[in-house]
């Protein structure tokens, strides 16, 4: 099981010197630019640990961001017949810390890593701003195979931030129908595919529904905790208001979250809308289509 540690970097038995270069040799970053991050890893192979340490941020395109912090995941491919599945193994977040030219998080990341999954893993920060009501905007990303890890060598990267991209973590299926005549939607929540946690520890799953229409969002609904093994099985359905007049404006976000000894935490997300992708959209048409009937498909659950 990983293990976090946060606090002031401390010096690594393994750590060897590396060198890249510094950004605040250009404190001009170009225009197109989101900033760039820097950090510096090392994987130690005889205490099977993965370091993630000196963080720091240089270089956002505006001075509105005040306080920005850092989420970081690492993610591990899972043979599945979905392409692109992947696990989250653990995920941490940074404290929140006033937004400068250079930005340093005097805290470290360390997570237990055996020698034959890190070929399977990819470590990914994500920069976010938080503003006075503890909500948050992504501002860019940065992701590393840890592939090109060399053991108990002291990697450190300076890399500018792209643009934030989701990754599929599991699938849900989901039924829809429209009932015109009582100005209903019914959404059923049939079954969840996801990769059960490594822990021992007992953790349940629960999926909350949202339904928005014309951009005003209902009162959600939530569905009964579950066992969080590789199939779950929901079988619930749930109705929500939707006038026939907003029906090509509403959209369905389904979010599954695991719980257990610690707080709660999101395994991932799924929505369906005319406005989303084309999967979403003609599972959409066909329930405004199919009056009366309802209309089960498989969606993709992103994080």
């Amino acid at each position: 099981m990983a293990e976090l540690g946060v606090g002031s970097v401390v010096p690594h038995p393994c750590l060897s010197c590396s060198i890249t270069e510094d950004p605040s040799s250009d404190p001009s970053p170009p225009p197109s630019s989101r900033g760039s991050l820097k950090f510096s890893l090392l994987y130690s192979r005889e205490q099977c640990e993965l370091l993630v340490s000196s963080l720091e941020v240089w270089g956002l395109p505006s001075h509105r961001y005040n306080e920005v912090a850092i989420w970081l995941r690492l993610l591990r491919r899972v043979p599945s017949h979905t392409p692109g599945l992947q696990c989250v193994v653990q995920e941490w977040q940074s404290r929140a810390v006033k937004s400068c030219r250079g930005t340093a998080f005097a805290e470290h990341f360390v997570c237990s890593l055996q020698d034959v999954e890190v070929e399977r893993s990819t470590l990914k920060l994500e920069v976010q701003h938080f503003d006075k009501y503890s909500r948050y905007t992504a501002l860019g990303e940065v992701r590393v195979a840890l592939s090109q890890l060399k053991a108990s060598q002291s990697l450190v990267l300076c890399v500018e931030l792209q643009k934030i991209t989701k990754d599929i973590v599991g699938e849900v299926l989901l039924s829809l129908r429209c009932l015109p005549i009582s100005q209903k939607m019914e959404v059923g929540l049939l079954k969840a595919k996801t990769v059960p946690p490594h822990s021992a520890a007992e953790k349940s799953i629960y999926a909350r529904i949202d339904v928005s229409c014309r951009h005003h969002r209902q009162k959600h609904q939530k569905s009964r905790p579950q066992a969080h093994t590789s199939l779950i099985i929901f079988n619930e359905t749930f109705l929500f208001p939707m006038p026939q007049t907003a029906a090509w404006d509403c959209s369905v976000l389904v979010s599954l979250y695991e719980v257990g000894p610690e707080p709660r935490h999101l395994i991932g997300q799924a929505i369906v809308g005319r406005s989303g992708a084309k999967d979403t959209a003609n599972h959409w048409d066909l329930m405004a289509k199919s009056i009366q009937q309802p209309v089960a498909q498989w969606h993709p659950l992103l994080i």
